[in-house]
């Protein structure tokens, strides 16, 4: 310590009220000094006024003026005790282990406790005088902390000993009386433990947080792998389908070029046959018209009329024996049926993609069974809830707010918020059906358009061919075959509704780029009975329906 503070004791600058150091000294007419606020708050608090040290009492509250003496004597003394606290080198405090005594001078050792009346930390040597003297067994001692002055109260100068519960904060005893006077206080360490058990359900939270932020990054790298690998399988799938149509496509103009170069050299070689029959007749013909040129200067009449009926003869079957022209072939016949060829090829491919695509779709396949609450009063359900069709009777059933109260609706008892799913229904035999997947929101009460904007994805037939998507406005729909099973699948994450031909394995419509947020439930209508015409039932196809008919298109093609 420096020469100014080692003629001066701690102990000379201890309020007697509250055994801390001097805050705003002043002095009675007595003599004694304490801090300003720890008289003022002793004679707020009594019904006389009387010096806490000699008990001299006072007829009026004494006018207390600051002792500027004392006052300066304290500042001095406390800017030397933080030079000293905050003068040791990094070495010592690293050599020390932590926090250091602030009293030791020279190589300072490690602090044992901290007291928050003095505001310095002790070593085992330096605080035995409050563990033997009176007056500073009373000060609160800590374990070794390094930012002392962060506990006391910024604006009495105070150790923060309360927590003001109606505040939520820390304060010291004078903010219990003053600022904070009618509040609700505890004590820090009850305060603390209150605390420590909060922190402990938090903890407890956080660590359920991450647990379930660790599995969705495990959802979401599982994702990333699927996805990849079904973006590879798709590109090679892709790749191979490509490369067989290119194939097909060269080996079709292979064979179409070599048809070609086949009737055109047939054609030559018959052309160049005959040019050569041609050309012997032609000499042939000469040599006979210059027979009957001689022959027609002679002057012998009976040689010309001998010899006139053979050279005819000869000259007439010269001329019978020439044939026809050659004909130019067609060829655009051939091209036609080449790229006909191709179609044909093509075709067989689509039909292979699409059956393939079915396949995956039906991978997503879930068991539906058909809510009983939400069944129109008209409508009548098989025991299992997997058939549905008009009675044309009028049920007595309960009030539910999930029940359709005028349109012959019913759903599935499944919803679904997430992840893709695909079921099949059965629609063979009848003439009306409305079948898709709706929002849970939509309306039981009044009958509504079946649109997307009201919460609809449905295809439909009326009429019995006459096949609906429920757009807005409706499209209407020519369908190369009747289909018998109408698979739906739909994809929530990426806001896409299906419909499959899945007899033929046929897309028939997709309803794309939806944003779902609530959830969707599986919807059917078998439509009116009309007399008989459409008594048959729409029937949901269980799991292993699916698997069979399935197994069965594929080896019937």
């Amino acid at each position: 310590m420096t020469a100014a503070s080692s003629c001066h004791s701690e102990d000379q600058f201890l309020c007697s009220i509250c055994l801390d150091v001097f805050t705003d000294p002043v002095s009675t007419s007595c003599g004694h000094t304490f801090c300003q606020s720890c008289i003022t708050l002793h004679w707020n608090t009594s019904n006389v006024f009387s010096c806490p040290v000699c008990k001299q009492v006072f007829k009026e509250k004494p006018e207390l003026h600051v002792n500027r003496f004392i006052k300066e004597i304290v500042s001095q003394f406390r800017r030397e005790t933080q030079q000293e606290s905050s003068g040791g080198s990094s070495e010592q405090r690293a050599a020390g282990g932590g926090v250091l005594c602030d009293i030791c001078t020279g190589t300072r050792v490690k602090a044992l406790k901290s007291c928050l009346v003095c505001l310095t930390s002790y070593c085992e040597t330096h605080l035995e005088p409050h563990r033997s003297r009176l007056a500073l067994r009373r000060h609160q001692l800590i374990e070794p902390v390094e930012d002392l002055e962060g506990r006391m109260c910024p604006q009495h100068d105070k150790p923060l000993e309360l927590f003001c519960q109606s505040d939520q904060t820390c304060v010291c005893m004078l903010c219990s009386v003053l600022e904070h006077k009618n509040h609700q206080f505890v004590p820090l360490r009850e305060e603390a433990d209150a605390k420590k058990a909060e922190l402990g359900k938090v903890e407890a939270e956080i660590r359920q947080i991450i647990q379930e932020k660790r599995k969705k990054v495990k959802e979401i790298r599982e994702a990333v792998r699927v996805n990849k690998e079904s973006a590879d399988e798709e590109k090679a799938e892709g790749v191979e389908v490509f490369r067989a149509l290119v194939q097909a496509a060269e080996d079709g103009l292979k064979k179409l070029i070599k048809d070609i170069d086949e009737k055109h050299k047939a054609k030559e070689t018959l052309a160049n046959s005959l040019l050569g029959d041609l050309d012997q007749e032609i000499c042939e013909l000469i040599k006979k018209s210059s027979e009957l040129e001689q022959l027609s200067r002679s002057d012998d009449h009976l040689h010309l009329l001998q010899s006139f009926p053979t050279l005819k003869a000869a000259a007439l079957s010269i001329q019978d024996s020439v044939e026809d022209s050659v004909s130019v072939p067609l060829y655009n016949g051939m091209v036609v049926r080449a790229v006909t060829e191709l179609e044909k090829t093509m075709r067989m491919r689509r039909k292979k993609l699409s059956e393939s695509e079915l396949r995956m779709v039906q991978k997503y396949a879930v068991e539906v069974t058909l809510d009983p609450e939400t069944a129109n009063y008209w409508l009548h359900l098989s025991d299992n809830k997997k058939q549905v069709h008009d009675e044309s009777v009028w049920k007595e059933l309960p009030e539910n707010p999930k029940r359709f109260k005028y349109s012959l609706y019913v759903l599935g008892e499944q919803s679904f918020s997430s992840g893709r799913f695909y079921f099949e229904v059965q629609v063979r035999k009848k003439t009306e059906w409305d079948v898709g997947v709706v929002v849970e929101s939509i309306d039981r009460e009044e009958t509504q358009k079946q649109t997307p904007k009201n919460g609809y994805f449905v295809f439909c037939l009326l009429n019995k061919n006459e096949y609906l998507v429920c757009t807005s406005p409706s499209l209407s729909l020519k369908l190369q075959s009747h289909p018998r099973r109408v698979g739906v699948f739909v994809d929530y994450d990426e806001g896409l509704v299906s419909f499959y031909d899945a007899d033929t394995a046929a897309l028939i419509y997709s309803f794309t780029g939806y944003s779902f947020t609530e959830k969707l439930f599986p919807f059917f209508s078998p439509g009116y009975k009309g007399g008989s015409s459409n008594s048959a039932p729409l029937v949901i196809s269980s799991l292993n329906e699916i698997g069979e008919i399935s197994e069965l298109s594929d080896l019937f093609g």
